[in-house]
């Protein structure tokens, strides 16, 4: 085989014809095959990125409890939509426990990968800080009195005559 065919059979790439044939393994098809300076390999032969698997460590229900691969391209979109998910669970937990979501912050992490140099999406955290109302707490409602009596009064002003 002459030229730069890719054979989807056998997965290698031929460089060169002859016996001198050069062989490489693409593990990423569509990837570079062009390796960067001081990197053991080029995207399109990367094992690393290959085999890099993506799971969540929290306690919700929620995907990715088994860890997955995702295609690298995909990555930052698949990520980003199960970070939503731990924002999602944290509306719903507020609504059905009487509480304030008050704020939610996601955070999407990147990183280099050591074989071929390419930068991907890592994972992602999500922050959320929520306000519970207990009203059967007697201390929440001598706080609710207390506030009533003097706290709020007079601090709305009715100018019509």
């Amino acid at each position: 085989m002459i030229g730069s065919d890719y054979n989807a059979v056998n997965g290698y790439n031929n460089v060169k014809a002859g016996p001198e044939a050069e062989r490489t393994v693409v593990r990423n098809p569509g990837e570079s095959t062009e390796k960067k300076a001081g990197r053991k390999s080029s995207p399109a032969e990367c094992q690393t990125c290959k085999e890099r698997k993506y799971q969540d460590g929290s306690d919700e229900n929620v995907s990715f409890k088994a860890a997955s691969h995702i295609d690298p391209n995909a990555a930052a979109s698949r990520v980003r939509s199960h970070e939503q998910e731990h924002v999602n669970n944290a509306y719903k937990d507020a609504a059905q426990n009487n509480g304030k979501v008050l704020s939610c912050s996601v955070t999407i992490k990147s990183a280099v990968c050591p074989e071929c140099g390419r930068t991907y999406v890592s994972g992602g955290a999500t922050a959320t800080q929520i306000k519970y109302y207990n009203e059967e707490n007697p201390y929440q409602k001598d706080m609710k009195s207390a506030d009533a009596a003097g706290k709020y009064r007079g601090r709305n002003f009715d100018a019509g005559f």
